[in-house]
């Protein structure tokens, strides 16, 4: 991303600040240029205002920060850590007239009881700060919003796809993903899908997870004794030195050991910037929380998980270890380990697919769709709306009914004495952000902890009072008969949701209890997925005493077509309105030679493209019955 700084300095912009996660990633901008990282060239950080790679406190790095706001240099970097302790030492009134640039912008949350979060709310409120958020995704796997809305409207969003960044490449272009399950333990099987001529990250499974044997040392050490002949450790870098059985040694760093002697060696050399440009520093790196965000390693060709990840943000993070451009690497591919689900296979690969339906969703930018209900007032006008289907029968003028639009993907529910929004904000509220608000309510600390120890709590407490609150603090701006409606309308979605996981739960509960994790975590976004007509399955083959699950391959022309059914999904047409479009695109594609683009900036561009892919949808939706 370029920033055009020296036109903010002309502004009145006087310094910048980059704040990252971790030391590790901040300590690569070095003392050089941040031309390279994408700033104008006549930015550069001074050695002494790199605080990732100042030693001491945290709370001393909040004292050279507050130096260096008062000095005169321009350019600072630290991590999220340090900015977080000087804006709550210095106040946010410190800041005015800086850009505050913020690395992995999914670490913030809406939540007040996030702190950097909080902070940046405070900051964009006084209106004195340039703030540039920067992440790979934008959507945290707690399902807490990253900002309120009437933040996140504040600023202008640059997108770039992971369809896009394959087109830019020039050697990587394709990913491959695949599941692999297996019984047993899995250091047994793990060779038949760790090739020691990729070069490879391997995290190992957390020490809770059914996967671990709880001895993550030897768990190495029987990964380093199936791939050859220990030769010792390299002096210079800690780095373990493999002897394969073809002669080759392989190099293996080993960041699961805990000693820090051992670990910081290992760890500053895969750092070693003079290292970078060369392949053959080290072949395999194994670790069981780190090298996930931020790590740079370019000749990565291979992230091999052991374990389910139940964070697609974790998923979508060690997914990117592996898909840097470097020469000569024109595929890269994610594999997930896991031993073999308590379920029947057809059920197993209903679930991968929706894994990688939110995957591919993910690496496009988008939220992962959600289910949109769409409440109305049952009175004595009330009667059937076009499009929706009200299943044997039809529509009765004399209940509550049920309405699914299967175009849209939407419900329409009839509720006795459910309060009507009055604005056309609280109306869009209703209709869009639903799902944020549920978000908010089930994340809430006092919401939890009430609901499940309090016995003598009065259910309205919960929601009425609690969720009254939220959607006050969420949205200021509206009055109280609308965020009345807006909390009535929440918690008639939140009831249905509950009623859907229950009936999940139930349906689930005829398979044993035995490893489902996997079919599980599913559930936190298989409402949205499963709505997407996309198959990603490739094949299903034999491996081991179980099977692996291969997907289709992500590229840049299949992301496009998720895309573009992404898109489909959620655009409001009529067929009338699709094909005026689609003939425009027609027009179009004779004059230019190419279809428009879904994911273009013009506007036009991409609603005559939106067309294409509603009709495309509908042809496919009548092909299937």
């Amino acid at each position: 991303m370029f920033i055009a700084l020296d036109k903010l300095r002309n502004q009145g912009l006087r310094k910048a600040i980059i704040t990252v996660p971790e030391k590790s990633i901040g300590s690569s901008f070095a003392d050089e240029p941040l031309s390279k990282d994408g700033f104008w060239a006549d930015w550069h950080v001074e050695p002494k205002w790199n605080l990732c790679n100042a030693p001491g406190s945290e709370g001393g790095k909040a004292d050279s920060l507050g130096a260096f706001l008062k000095g005169e240099d321009e350019v600072l970097v630290c991590p999220h850590a340090t900015f977080r302790n000087a804006v709550e030492k210095f106040g946010v009134e410190a800041f005015d007239d800086c850009l505050i640039a913020v690395d992995e912008f999914h670490h913030v949350s809406a939540n007040p009881d996030n702190k950097l979060g909080a902070q940046l709310a405070d900051l964009i409120a006084r209106n004195k700060v340039h703030v540039v958020a920067m992440t790979g995704s934008y959507f945290r796997g707690d399902a807490e919003p990253v900002l309120m809305p009437h933040d996140e409207a504040r600023f202008d969003t640059v997108t770039y796809t992971y369809y896009e960044q394959l087109n830019g490449y020039k050697y990587l272009k394709t990913l491959d993903i695949g599941y692999y399950f297996y019984t047993g333990s899995y250091s047994d099987d793990i060779l038949k899908v760790l090739d020691p001529d990729e070069k490879t990250i391997v995290h190992i499974p957390s020490v809770n997870s059914r996967e671990s044997t709880k001895d993550k040392i030897r768990e190495v050490e029987h990964i380093i004794e199936e791939l050859g002949d220990w030769l010792g450790t390299d002096p210079a870098t800690g780095f373990q030195l493999v002897k394969t059985s073809d002669g080759r040694v392989l190099r293996i760093a080993d960041l699961v050991d805990d000693d820090p002697s051992k670990r910081d060696k290992v760890s500053a050399a895969l750092k070693d910037p003079t290292q970078k440009g060369n392949r053959d520093h080290v072949d395999i790196i194994i670790a069981l929380g780190m090298a996930k965000e931020g790590f740079d390693w370019i000749w990565c060709q291979h992230a091999l998980t052991v374990g389910y990840r139940s964070s697609l943000t974790e998923i979508v993070q060690i997914i990117g270890r592996a898909t840097r451009d470097a020469e000569g690497k024109t595929r890269a591919r994610f594999t997930n380990l896991i031993a073999e689900p308590d379920a029947a296979e057809d059920a197993v690969t209903e679930a991968v697919n929706d894994t990688l339906k939110a995957i591919a969703a993910s690496l496009l930018m988008e939220q992962v769709l959600a289910p949109r209900f769409n409440f109305t007032p049952k009175n004595k006008d009330s009667g059937p709306q076009d499009g929706f289907d009200y299943g044997e029968g039809g529509y009765d003028p004399d209940k509550c009914n049920v309405g699914f639009n299967e175009a849209s993907g939407r419900f329409q529910i009839e509720i006795k004495g459910l309060a009507e929004p009055k604005s056309k904000e609280a109306e869009r509220i209703c209709q869009e952000d639903l799902n944020e608000v549920i978000a908010a309510f089930v994340q809430d600390k006092t919401t939890v902890e009430r609901g499940l120890f309090d016995e003598e709590l009065v259910p309205e407490e919960l929601t009425q009072v609690r969720m009254g609150k939220i959607i006050k603090d969420r949205y200021p701006e509206l009055d109280d008969e609308d965020q009345e409606a807006v909390r009535q309308h929440a918690i008639a979605a939140l009831n249905l949701t509950q009623k859907a996981k229950e009936a999940a739960l139930e349906e689930g509960s005829s398979e044993g209890t035995g490893n489902n994790a996997l079919i599980q975590g599913v559930r936190k976004f298989a409402l949205s997925v499963t709505e997407l007509d996309i198959d990603l399955i490739d094949r299903i083959n034999p491996f081991s005493e179980a099977y692996a699950i291969l997907a289709k391959t992500m590229s840049e022309e299949s992301l496009k077509q998720v895309a573009a059914i992404i898109s489909a999904k959620k655009v409001q047409l009529t067929p009338e309105e699709a094909r005026d479009l689609a003939k425009r695109a027609l027009k179009f594609k004779q004059e230019r030679g190419r279809l428009p683009s879904i994911t273009s900036p013009d506007a036009w561009e991409k609603r005559m493209a939106e067309g294409v892919a509603f009709l495309a949808r509908m042809k496919q939706e009548a092909a299937n019955g």
